[in-house]
């Protein structure tokens, strides 16, 4: 009787899937002297697309206004692929969940930040995310459509 295989979880690539800016009042928008309300959006996603391997996604929506003007708004989706292989079905879920999108957050912070800082525009770093959390709030919406969202206003 052989050992069942041992559990394997390898991050094979983290990158850039989407990224888009959009600075919808320049140049007046580097005019303003009020400070911006920031607005944050974070969505996760997850799927199988080959045999033991799983593209995890974070999406950053920020969205900086100044009443109802929007000085800028910047959508990235930083993704991962994943080997995962001899995890036990009842473990892939928060391992897709809370695991793999910790692993990628550090890298959509800096893309975020990064593309703000090009578009001439102060630093805004991404505050850190507790996505045991937010599994644990996507498991309570199950029945609703759509993926986890958290909501920031700052």
């Amino acid at each position: 009787m052989s050992d069942p295989q041992p559990a394997t979880f390898q991050i094979e690539k983290i990158y850039v899937k989407d990224l888009s800016l959009e600075l919808p009042h320049a140049p007046g928008a580097f005019l303003e002297q009020q400070q911006p309300n920031l607005e944050v959006r974070i969505d996760t996603a997850s799927g199988n697309f080959a045999e033991g391997y799983y593209e995890v996604t974070i999406t950053a929506t920020v969205t900086a206004k100044v009443g109802e003007r929007t000085l800028f708004l910047v959508e990235a989706v930083q993704a991962g692929i994943f080997a995962i292989r001899g995890v036990p079905a009842e473990e892939l879920p928060p391992l897709l969940g809370i695991a793999c999108p910790a692993a990628i957050f550090p890298y959509l912070r800096e893309t975020v930040s990064d593309t703000i800082v090009r578009a001439g525009f102060p630093s805004v770093l991404l505050a850190p995310i507790s996505f045991e959390a937010l599994y644990a709030q996507r498991m309570q919406e199950q029945g609703q459509a759509g993926g986890p969202r958290i909501e920031v206003a700052r």
